[in-house]
């Protein structure tokens, strides 16, 4: 299984999902990480600079098929923050998203989540692009 974890520099994980320039996809099997590598974000509106402060978008519809798409070899995603049609989006193609409680690198956040110790996001999501 590979798991994602929004990022922006390789070592901290990002408030918020879309605005991430990174994610680390880590491969883990047995509850142990196997590697990780590092896959820039060019896919999302933020990443790209599509997005103002007012949550109107350069481009009209705001899509996450893209993201989606560089994703789909992955079972979850953690990060801080996402909006809820991100999430939605993940979740409706077999991509479970997981919104951290506490401040954690993402080898310990993935290690929460192989522990059984994170619970699927369900709510506390950006409310900016309704």
């Amino acid at each position: 299984m590979k798991i994602a974890v929004a990022t922006s520099d390789g070592i901290h994980i990002s408030p918020h999902f879309g605005r991430s320039s990174h994610f680390l996809v880590f491969s883990v099997e047995e509850g142990r990480i196997l590697g990780k590598e590092l896959r820039s974000n060019t896919f999302t509106a933020h990443a790209r600079g599509e997005c103002h402060g007012d949550g109107q978008h350069d481009h009209g519809a705001h899509s996450h098929a893209l993201i989606v798409q560089a994703l789909s070899d992955c079972g979850a995603v953690l990060c801080y923050g996402m909006g809820w049609r991100a999430a939605e989006a993940l979740g409706q193609a077999g991509i479970q998203p997981y919104l951290l409680r506490e401040q954690a690198t993402p080898e310990r956040a993935v290690a929460l989540l192989l522990d059984g110790k994170l619970q699927p996001a369900s709510q506390d999501f950006c409310r900016q692009h309704e």
